[in-house]
């Protein structure tokens, strides 16, 4: 479980540090120090450099910025690592100097330090890498999406361009190449705009998805997802015949759904086990 909490933790700070961090190496030295001490104190130094080096790695395969350079299969082999370190190393018990010192008591029972580390790091990651997983399975399935969002959406510079009539005499009628030319509204508009918000949005609906989940609320976690897909409905019902605002809006809730429902059976894995 300590495993796991450090995986998460330092791969949700990472992706903080890039989100909100102008100096990005600052934040980078002060998440690895704080990995470190925390693995010292847990006696976990092992697994505090596994967890940087798996940081490492997710800095680099998902970055911030443009298509993924795996799609979003690193998120996977994320998932599967957690899963795999929660299944084999479970819970060990007080461990370390924090261990020693350790003792959480709340109305579900007594929670240890490696499950409170566990939820610590579920949180960070639920929080800005989720959108950066969101991002991945968009340009990996090369959706649709709005300009604030960051990508390199479709815009005016990227439609065929209108070859413009040649000029003709005053009173002349035009070349039979130029009537042949479309009007300008019949070429079609950009897609653009549409769905602001997403940046907030996704990290407070995971959180939430996430809380009813652990809390066994279903009723009320349906309702909220129903009441997302009708707040949302004007937008996509402006789509016409492209559909492409609603594939955005199914493809980025589903992925960002699926990730706050396995956080949370992560954690509900972790305490059953």
């Amino acid at each position: 479980m300590i495993v796991a909490g450090l995986v998460l933790l330092v791969v949700g700070a990472a992706d903080l540090v890039r989100q909100f961090v102008e100096r990005r190496w600052i934040g980078y030295l002060v998440v690895a120090a704080a990995a470190l001490v925390i693995g010292g104190l847990t006696d976990a130094v092992l697994p505090a450099v596994a967890a940087l080096a798996a940081g490492a790695g997710w800095v680099w395969s998902m970055p911030d910025r443009g298509e993924s350079r795996m799609a979003f299969w690193p998120a996977v082999a994320l998932g599967a690592i957690t899963a795999a370190a929660v299944l084999w190393l479970g819970d060990r018990g007080p461990a370390g100097v924090l261990g020693g010192v350790w003792r959480l008591d709340t109305p579900f029972g007594e929670v240890s330090a490696d499950l409170a580390l566990l939820v610590l790091g579920v949180v960070a990651f639920l929080l800005e890498s989720g959108n950066v997983v969101v991002r991945a399975a968009l340009a990996g399935e090369h959706a649709w999406h709005p300009a604030e969002v960051g990508f390199a959406g479709p815009t005016a510079a990227s439609e065929p361009s209108t070859p413009r009539p040649e000029s003709s005499a005053p009173g002349s009628e035009p070349s039979a190449s130029a009537s042949a030319v479309p009007p300008p509204a019949a070429v079609p508009a950009p897609l653009t705009g549409g769905f602001k918000g997403g940046r907030l949005i996704g990290p407070l609906e995971r959180l939430i998805v996430f809380l009813l989940t652990l809390a066994t609320a279903y009723s009320l976690l349906a309702a909220m997802l129903a009441a997302k897909g009708i707040v949302r409905f004007p937008e996509i019902s402006r789509d016409g015949e492209t559909g492409a605002r609603a594939e955005y809006f199914l493809v980025g809730s589903l992925v960002s759904w699926v990730i706050a429902l396995a956080a949370a059976f992560l954690v509900w894995w972790s305490v059953n086990a």
